[in-house]
Protein backbone atom coordinates (compact mmCIF):
# COMPACT_ATOMS: atom_id res chain seq x y z
CA UNK A 1 0.00 0.00 0.00
CA UNK A 2 1.46 3.61 -1.07
CA UNK A 3 2.89 5.67 2.47
CA UNK A 4 0.75 8.07 2.04
CA UNK A 5 -2.44 6.67 2.22
CA UNK A 6 -0.94 4.73 5.28
CA UNK A 7 -0.42 8.02 7.07
CA UNK A 8 -4.12 9.22 6.45
CA UNK A 9 -5.08 5.81 8.02
CA UNK A 10 -2.97 6.55 11.10
CA UNK A 11 -3.97 10.44 11.50
CA UNK A 12 -7.61 9.01 11.09
CA UNK A 13 -7.84 6.18 13.75
CA UNK A 14 -5.48 8.46 16.28
CA UNK A 15 -8.34 11.22 15.89
CA UNK A 16 -10.50 8.25 16.24
CA UNK A 17 -8.93 7.91 19.99
CA UNK A 18 -8.22 10.80 20.84
CA UNK A 19 -12.79 11.10 20.21
CA UNK A 20 -13.12 7.75 22.37
CA UNK A 21 -10.33 9.26 24.71
CA UNK A 22 -12.22 12.32 25.53
CA UNK A 23 -15.30 10.23 25.43
CA UNK A 24 -14.40 8.24 28.43
CA UNK A 25 -11.82 10.50 29.90
CA UNK A 26 -13.92 13.39 30.02
CA UNK A 27 -15.83 11.89 32.55
CA UNK A 28 -12.82 11.71 34.42
CA UNK A 29 -12.61 15.37 34.33
CA UNK A 30 -15.77 16.05 35.51
CA UNK A 31 -17.40 13.16 36.89
CA UNK A 32 -17.05 14.48 40.50
CA UNK A 33 -18.30 18.41 39.77
CA UNK A 34 -21.72 16.60 38.64
CA UNK A 35 -21.71 14.10 41.06
CA UNK A 36 -21.39 17.05 43.66
CA UNK A 37 -24.35 18.88 41.80
CA UNK A 38 -22.42 21.94 41.45
CA UNK A 39 -22.86 21.79 37.87
CA UNK A 40 -25.52 20.42 35.34
CA UNK A 41 -24.33 17.47 33.47
CA UNK A 42 -24.46 19.27 30.19
CA UNK A 43 -22.85 22.77 31.51
CA UNK A 44 -19.84 20.54 33.11
CA UNK A 45 -19.27 18.83 29.46
CA UNK A 46 -19.07 21.59 27.58
CA UNK A 47 -16.91 23.52 30.40
CA UNK A 48 -14.44 20.12 30.35
CA UNK A 49 -14.29 20.58 26.17
CA UNK A 50 -13.47 23.77 26.17
CA UNK A 51 -10.56 23.18 28.73
CA UNK A 52 -9.63 19.94 27.00
CA UNK A 53 -8.88 21.52 23.95
CA UNK A 54 -6.45 24.48 26.02
CA UNK A 55 -4.74 21.54 27.70
CA UNK A 56 -4.21 19.84 24.59
CA UNK A 57 -2.47 23.03 22.70
CA UNK A 58 -0.65 23.67 26.34
CA UNK A 59 2.25 21.20 25.94
CA UNK A 60 3.89 18.25 23.97
CA UNK A 61 6.50 16.58 26.71
CA UNK A 62 4.29 13.57 26.26
CA UNK A 63 3.94 13.40 22.50
CA UNK A 64 7.18 13.22 22.33
CA UNK A 65 7.81 10.59 24.33
CA UNK A 66 5.09 8.47 22.96
CA UNK A 67 6.72 9.36 19.32
CA UNK A 68 10.43 8.80 19.98
CA UNK A 69 11.00 7.54 23.19
CA UNK A 70 9.04 4.25 23.43
CA UNK A 71 11.38 3.03 20.07
CA UNK A 72 12.72 5.02 16.89
CA UNK A 73 10.38 5.57 14.51
CA UNK A 74 12.97 6.10 11.86
CA UNK A 75 13.45 2.55 12.29
CA UNK A 76 9.82 1.59 11.94
CA UNK A 77 7.25 1.41 9.75
CA UNK A 78 4.00 3.54 9.41
CA UNK A 79 1.78 0.33 9.92
CA UNK A 80 3.51 -0.25 13.43
CA UNK A 81 1.37 3.11 14.40
CA UNK A 82 -1.81 2.31 12.83
CA UNK A 83 -1.94 -1.30 14.72
CA UNK A 84 -1.88 0.62 18.07
CA UNK A 85 -4.51 3.37 16.87
CA UNK A 86 -6.65 0.74 15.83
CA UNK A 87 -6.76 -1.39 18.70
CA UNK A 88 -6.70 1.10 21.79
CA UNK A 89 -10.37 3.15 20.45
CA UNK A 90 -11.69 -0.21 20.10
CA UNK A 91 -10.76 -1.38 23.59
CA UNK A 92 -11.81 2.03 24.85
CA UNK A 93 -15.24 1.96 23.28
CA UNK A 94 -15.79 -1.23 24.42
CA UNK A 95 -15.14 -0.42 28.27
CA UNK A 96 -17.10 3.03 28.08
CA UNK A 97 -20.34 0.85 26.89
CA UNK A 98 -19.81 -1.20 30.14
CA UNK A 99 -19.18 2.21 31.80
CA UNK A 100 -14.97 1.21 32.77
CA UNK A 101 -13.17 3.95 33.29
CA UNK A 102 -9.89 2.31 31.96
CA UNK A 103 -6.82 3.81 31.07
CA UNK A 104 -6.87 4.80 27.51
CA UNK A 105 -2.80 6.13 27.84
CA UNK A 106 -2.09 2.18 28.57
CA UNK A 107 -4.85 1.24 25.95
CA UNK A 108 -2.59 3.06 23.34
CA UNK A 109 1.05 2.62 25.03
CA UNK A 110 -0.22 -1.37 25.26
CA UNK A 111 -1.08 -1.24 21.55
CA UNK A 112 2.55 0.41 20.30
CA UNK A 113 4.59 -1.52 22.73
CA UNK A 114 2.98 -4.89 20.78
CA UNK A 115 2.68 -3.43 17.69
CA UNK A 116 6.72 -2.97 18.24
CA UNK A 117 7.35 -6.23 19.65
CA UNK A 118 5.55 -7.80 16.53
CA UNK A 119 7.30 -5.45 13.91
CA UNK A 120 11.25 -5.59 15.48
CA UNK A 121 11.39 -7.88 18.66
CA UNK A 122 12.33 -6.61 22.30
CA UNK A 123 15.37 -5.46 20.77
CA UNK A 124 13.29 -2.11 19.47
CA UNK A 125 12.04 -0.90 22.25
CA UNK A 126 14.16 1.93 24.09
CA UNK A 127 14.01 1.77 27.72
CA UNK A 128 13.46 5.45 28.46
CA UNK A 129 10.27 5.35 27.69
CA UNK A 130 9.24 2.04 28.99
CA UNK A 131 10.43 2.99 32.51
CA UNK A 132 8.51 6.58 32.16
CA UNK A 133 5.11 4.16 31.36
CA UNK A 134 6.01 1.97 33.82
CA UNK A 135 6.52 4.82 36.41
CA UNK A 136 3.40 6.08 35.27
CA UNK A 137 1.68 3.10 36.24
CA UNK A 138 2.62 2.18 39.52
CA UNK A 139 2.65 5.84 40.82
CA UNK A 140 -0.34 7.53 39.50
CA UNK A 141 -2.97 5.92 41.91
CA UNK A 142 -0.63 6.41 44.60
CA UNK A 143 0.05 9.57 44.38
CA UNK A 144 -3.57 10.82 43.31
CA UNK A 145 -4.68 8.52 46.29
CA UNK A 146 -2.67 10.23 48.78
CA UNK A 147 -3.09 13.78 47.42
CA UNK A 148 -6.50 13.66 47.37
CA UNK A 149 -6.26 12.58 50.96
CA UNK A 150 -3.69 15.44 52.03
CA UNK A 151 -5.93 18.20 50.60
CA UNK A 152 -8.87 16.69 52.06
CA UNK A 153 -7.03 16.82 55.60
CA UNK A 154 -5.37 20.07 54.94
CA UNK A 155 -9.26 21.17 54.04
CA UNK A 156 -11.06 19.98 57.15
CA UNK A 157 -8.34 22.04 59.07
CA UNK A 158 -7.99 25.53 57.74
CA UNK A 159 -12.15 25.06 57.56
CA UNK A 160 -13.08 23.56 60.50
CA UNK A 161 -14.85 26.25 62.47
CA UNK A 162 -16.97 27.04 59.23
CA UNK A 163 -20.21 26.21 58.90
CA UNK A 164 -21.59 23.44 56.75
CA UNK A 165 -24.25 26.41 54.63
CA UNK A 166 -21.03 28.11 54.12
CA UNK A 167 -18.60 25.63 53.58
CA UNK A 168 -20.84 23.92 51.10
CA UNK A 169 -21.59 27.55 48.84
CA UNK A 170 -17.36 27.95 49.65
CA UNK A 171 -16.50 24.81 47.66
CA UNK A 172 -19.15 25.06 45.11
CA UNK A 173 -17.36 27.36 43.72
CA UNK A 174 -14.29 26.12 44.33
CA UNK A 175 -15.20 23.00 42.93
CA UNK A 176 -15.33 24.72 39.46
CA UNK A 177 -11.55 25.54 39.63
CA UNK A 178 -10.59 22.07 40.75
CA UNK A 179 -12.37 20.59 37.90
CA UNK A 180 -11.54 23.49 35.31
CA UNK A 181 -8.27 22.09 36.56
CA UNK A 182 -8.56 18.48 35.89
CA UNK A 183 -10.06 19.33 32.31
CA UNK A 184 -7.17 21.68 31.67
CA UNK A 185 -4.36 18.57 32.94
CA UNK A 186 -6.20 15.80 30.98
CA UNK A 187 -5.68 17.97 27.86
CA UNK A 188 -2.13 18.32 28.69
CA UNK A 189 -2.06 14.58 29.08
CA UNK A 190 -3.90 12.28 26.93
CA UNK A 191 -4.21 14.65 23.38
CA UNK A 192 -0.33 14.48 22.82
CA UNK A 193 -0.44 10.62 22.60
CA UNK A 194 -2.66 10.91 19.78
CA UNK A 195 -0.05 13.42 18.33
CA UNK A 196 3.25 11.54 19.27
CA UNK A 197 1.80 8.79 17.60
CA UNK A 198 1.14 10.63 14.34
CA UNK A 199 4.37 12.76 14.76
CA UNK A 200 6.11 9.30 15.07
CA UNK A 201 4.15 7.97 11.82
CA UNK A 202 5.14 10.70 10.00
CA UNK A 203 9.14 10.30 10.91
CA UNK A 204 8.86 6.34 9.88
CA UNK A 205 7.18 7.10 6.41
CA UNK A 206 9.83 9.83 5.89
CA UNK A 207 7.52 12.98 5.87
CA UNK A 208 9.16 14.82 8.46
CA UNK A 209 12.65 14.20 9.82
CA UNK A 210 13.84 14.29 13.85
CA UNK A 211 16.45 16.93 14.50
CA UNK A 212 18.65 17.90 16.49
CA UNK A 213 15.91 19.87 18.96
CA UNK A 214 14.22 16.87 19.19
CA UNK A 215 11.12 15.97 17.65
CA UNK A 216 8.99 18.90 16.70
CA UNK A 217 5.41 18.60 16.81
CA UNK A 218 3.68 19.66 13.38
CA UNK A 219 0.62 22.58 14.20
CA UNK A 220 -2.14 20.85 11.83
CA UNK A 221 -1.15 17.76 14.20
CA UNK A 222 -1.79 19.47 17.39
CA UNK A 223 -4.95 21.62 16.25
CA UNK A 224 -6.60 18.25 15.14
CA UNK A 225 -5.87 16.32 18.33
CA UNK A 226 -6.69 19.26 20.47
CA UNK A 227 -10.21 19.60 18.22
CA UNK A 228 -11.06 15.53 18.23
CA UNK A 229 -10.10 15.76 22.09
CA UNK A 230 -12.79 18.70 22.68
CA UNK A 231 -14.89 16.89 20.36
CA UNK A 232 -14.92 13.96 22.42
CA UNK A 233 -15.08 15.25 25.81
CA UNK A 234 -18.73 17.25 24.37
CA UNK A 235 -20.44 13.63 24.00
CA UNK A 236 -19.57 12.37 27.30
CA UNK A 237 -18.85 8.83 28.44
CA UNK A 238 -22.08 9.16 31.13
CA UNK A 239 -22.06 5.18 31.99
CA UNK A 240 -18.64 6.21 33.43
CA UNK A 241 -19.80 9.15 35.06
CA UNK A 242 -22.08 7.88 37.18
CA UNK A 243 -19.29 5.21 37.89
CA UNK A 244 -16.59 7.90 38.75
CA UNK A 245 -19.13 10.96 39.82
CA UNK A 246 -21.34 8.43 42.59
CA UNK A 247 -20.84 4.74 41.77
CA UNK A 248 -17.02 4.84 43.68
CA UNK A 249 -18.11 7.17 46.58
CA UNK A 250 -20.34 9.91 47.11
CA UNK A 251 -18.79 13.24 47.88
CA UNK A 252 -19.43 16.81 49.26
CA UNK A 253 -18.48 19.65 47.30
CA UNK A 254 -14.89 20.06 49.53
CA UNK A 255 -14.37 16.33 49.02
CA UNK A 256 -14.48 16.68 45.25
CA UNK A 257 -12.64 19.93 45.12
CA UNK A 258 -9.66 18.08 47.29
CA UNK A 259 -10.26 15.04 44.64
CA UNK A 260 -9.86 17.25 42.05
CA UNK A 261 -7.13 19.44 43.26
CA UNK A 262 -5.09 15.87 43.94
CA UNK A 263 -5.38 14.59 40.85
CA UNK A 264 -4.52 17.83 38.67
CA UNK A 265 -1.58 18.19 40.13
CA UNK A 266 -0.56 14.40 39.82
CA UNK A 267 -1.36 14.74 36.34
CA UNK A 268 0.31 17.76 35.51
CA UNK A 269 3.15 17.27 37.01
CA UNK A 270 4.13 13.94 35.23
CA UNK A 271 2.79 15.18 32.18
CA UNK A 272 5.10 18.55 31.89
CA UNK A 273 7.75 16.50 32.51
CA UNK A 274 6.97 13.91 29.39
CA UNK A 275 5.41 10.70 31.90
CA UNK A 276 2.78 9.20 29.81
CA UNK A 277 0.03 8.53 32.90
CA UNK A 278 -3.04 7.63 33.24
CA UNK A 279 -5.67 10.35 33.87
CA UNK A 280 -7.90 7.51 34.68
CA UNK A 281 -5.55 6.02 37.36
CA UNK A 282 -5.00 9.44 39.22
CA UNK A 283 -8.48 10.75 39.71
CA UNK A 284 -9.99 7.18 41.24
CA UNK A 285 -6.76 6.97 43.31
CA UNK A 286 -8.10 10.61 44.64
CA UNK A 287 -11.38 9.41 45.20
CA UNK A 288 -10.74 6.55 46.91
CA UNK A 289 -8.23 8.49 48.91
CA UNK A 290 -11.11 11.26 49.63
CA UNK A 291 -13.27 8.78 50.05
CA UNK A 292 -11.66 6.72 52.68
CA UNK A 293 -10.14 9.70 54.19
CA UNK A 294 -13.93 9.91 55.43
CA UNK A 295 -15.25 6.57 56.31
CA UNK A 296 -13.71 3.19 54.59
CA UNK A 297 -17.72 1.98 54.14
CA UNK A 298 -18.14 5.27 52.26
CA UNK A 299 -16.25 4.13 49.49
CA UNK A 300 -17.59 1.16 47.49
CA UNK A 301 -14.69 -0.85 47.04
CA UNK A 302 -16.63 -3.52 44.88
CA UNK A 303 -16.56 -1.01 42.44
CA UNK A 304 -13.16 0.07 42.53
CA UNK A 305 -13.06 -3.95 42.08
CA UNK A 306 -14.51 -3.81 38.56
CA UNK A 307 -12.21 -0.71 37.57
CA UNK A 308 -8.90 -2.54 39.20
CA UNK A 309 -9.56 -5.41 37.08
CA UNK A 310 -9.95 -3.22 34.05
CA UNK A 311 -6.85 -1.79 34.40
CA UNK A 312 -4.82 -5.13 35.08
CA UNK A 313 -6.44 -6.80 31.76
CA UNK A 314 -5.82 -3.19 29.51
CA UNK A 315 -2.14 -3.91 28.84
CA UNK A 316 -2.21 -7.39 28.09
CA UNK A 317 -4.91 -7.25 25.73
CA UNK A 318 -3.93 -4.19 24.19
CA UNK A 319 0.21 -5.66 24.02
CA UNK A 320 -1.64 -8.92 22.20
CA UNK A 321 -4.24 -6.82 20.08
CA UNK A 322 -1.53 -4.67 18.77
CA UNK A 323 1.21 -7.30 17.99
CA UNK A 324 -1.84 -9.55 16.36
CA UNK A 325 -2.92 -6.02 14.51
CA UNK A 326 0.49 -5.48 12.44
CA UNK A 327 0.52 -9.50 12.01
CA UNK A 328 -2.72 -9.19 10.05
CA UNK A 329 -1.91 -5.54 8.37
CA UNK A 330 1.93 -7.17 7.39
CA UNK A 331 0.09 -10.22 6.06
CA UNK A 332 -2.22 -7.31 3.75
CA UNK A 333 1.20 -5.90 2.47
CA UNK A 334 0.74 -2.45 4.42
Amino acid sequence: MDVSLLIVLVVVFALVFDLANGWNDASNAIATVVGTRVMAPWTAIFFGAVLNFAGAMFSSEVAKTVGREIADPALLSPSVFLAAVVIAPAWITLCTLRGLPISCSHSLMGGLVGSVLAAAGPGALASTGIKKIVFGIFTSPVIGFLLGLLVLVLVSWLFRRMSARWASALFGKLQILSAGAMAFSHGTGDAQKAMGMITGALIAGNYIALDSSGMHIPLWVRLSCAAAMGIGSAVGGWAVMRTLGSGLAHLKPYQGFAAETGAATTILVNTLTGVPISTTHSITGAILGVGAARNLKAVRWGVGKKIFLAWVFTFPVCIVGGAVLYKIFHALGL
